[in-house]
């Protein structure tokens, strides 16, 4: 993994011995105890992340978006122990020998979360050797977790650290399976392995799909699904092999162990989160209706591009929909979409977040967020810059289960924020300092906490091999 940036890190002072913010210091009444791999006590997989070390620090004269829909003018953040410890105005009390960063005519937010990424599944640079994400051999695999794809060396988790102010992403499956498989959630920081990255405490949750993606991909081959109809009809077949499946758990002589069935069972006792990439509104009340029939939860609709058309449905039902800010017309069940779909669900009392399903758009989701605003302002819903900012902290901590760990500048949360050097919702703002767990990981000024992977750094010349 990045042992040149570790070392860079270390020689700047920034490596040393540190504490690890683990599942059982989280105490969060959002996050479950990790799935385990059978009967044992012993999680498959488990988190080994160990946070950077931190200093107590204070961010003075700084206006604060505090990811609830708060804004403080001229405030004080302060932060130690890997932890936020106070948020408020000028007046704040700063305790004595700790360091002061001047906030002043600059903004602070939580870090920024994307709920919907293929960072190390669909790595840079972009090959078929590097494509990971879909494993398109079935309809249903739901066996499948994302993390055994990930590859820590993907440069697209530095840029977007540092571009965007990425501190947290769940990385999922792809589109291609009805049933694509576990997602994960990794806290955005250079490690050797991929549980080294993962946010502790955080739930798994289920990448499903509905709509032409599953019916293209299999249709084609003369299998089910071919239509839409179809993809209903595998779907609950699916669910019933998983109640039954559950129902067996505790006979005298249990099922033997399944991989599937497991994540579908862990789902079905409410442990794991269903993320469903689905985008018209008739498909999204259908599968609502699907989840009520089998006894789970919807956790959030990504892309989710008729999400305005029953947003109250949505807001009902506490469905988050993950949505970009204006792709639409790319194929035909995205073309319906408009730019104001946020702002109609803001409006409505829904669920918003903006996601990028992309290496490039992840660097920026600030300015995604920024023209969903604008477009929802233009059509007269008044939506305020800080409650902007919530659809790019907080809600995706909420669909993601870990909003009492992280999303807000709340005391007691993880020190995960971005200092911009101007409003984050300006296409002229970047952010100028990251800290994730109160360590500084990445700060523009310095170039000992610009992180850079192995694979950026190329190969030695002849002159450097001894």
């Amino acid at each position: 993994m990045r042992i040149r940036a570790l070392l860079a890190l270390a020689a700047g002072g920034s490596l040393m011995a540190g504490c690890a913010a683990t599942a059982a210091n989280t105490n969060s009444a959002s996050s479950a105890p990790p799935v385990k791999a059978s009967k044992s006590d012993v999680p498959a997989f488990p988190s080994t992340y160990k946070a950077y070390p931190s200093v107590p620090t204070a961010i003075t004269g700084v206006t604060i978006f505090d990811g609830e829909g708060g804004r403080i003018d001229k405030g004080t953040v302060f932060m130690a122990g890997g932890k936020i410890t106070s948020v408020g105005g000028p007046d704040t009390a700063i305790p004595a020998e700790v360091t002061i960063v001047d906030g002043s005519g600059k903004y602070v937010t939580p870090g920024i979360i994307d709920v919907h990424s293929h960072l190390g599944d669909y790595p840079t640079p972009s090959v078929s050797a590097h494509s990971d994400g879909n494993e398109a051999t079935s309809p249903v695999t739901p066996e499948v977790w994302a993390e055994h794809s990930v590859w820590p060396q993907d440069p697209g988790f530095s840029r977007a650290l540092a571009n965007g102010g990425i501190t947290s992403l769940q990385i999922l499956p792809g589109s291609a399976n009805l049933f694509g498989g576990r997602s994960v959630t990794l806290k955005n920081v250079s490690a050797r392995t991929v549980q080294a990255m993962k946010f502790p405490g955080a739930r798994y949750g289920m990448k499903m799909a509905c709509g032409e993606n599953p019916k293209r991909v299999y249709g084609g081959r003369n299998r089910m699904p071919s239509t839409r109809m179809g993809n209903l009809a595998l779907n609950r077949q699916t669910w019933i092999d998983a109640q039954e499946y559950r129902s067996k758990r505790n006979d005298a002589k249990p099922p033997k162990r399944d991989l599937a069935k497991e994540t579908l069972v862990g789902v079905l006792d409410g442990e794991i989160l269903v993320h469903n990439h689905c985008y018209r509104a008739d498909e999204l009340n259908q599968i609502i209706d699907m989840s009520k029939e089998f006894g789970y939860k919807v956790t959030a609709f990504h892309h989710a591009i008729e999400s305005y058309k029953i947003a109250d449905i949505l807001a009902k039902e506490d469905i988050c929909s993950a949505v970009w800010a204006d792709w639409w017309g790319f194929k035909m069940e995205a073309y319906d979409g408009i730019p104001e779909n946020a702002a109609l669900l803001q409006n409505a009392g829904a669920c918003v977040i903006i996601h990028s399903d992309d290496e490039n758009q992840i660097q920026r989701l600030n300015q995604e967020a920024s023209k969903a605003l604008s477009n929802g302002r233009a059509m007269g819903i008044e939506i305020s810059d800080a409650q902007a900012i919530q659809w790019i902290t907080l809600n995706p901590a909420k669909a993601m289960g870990i909003d009492s760990m992280t999303g807000s500048l709340k005391p007691g949360k993880m020190a995960d924020l971005v200092l911009w050097n101007g409003n984050p919702l300006s296409v002229y703002s970047r952010p100028e300092k990251v800290w994730i767990d109160g360590a500084l990981l990445f700060d523009s000024g310095d170039p000992k906490r610009r992180p850079v992977s192995d694979f950026e750094l190329g190969q030695p010349g002849e002159g450097d091999v001894k």
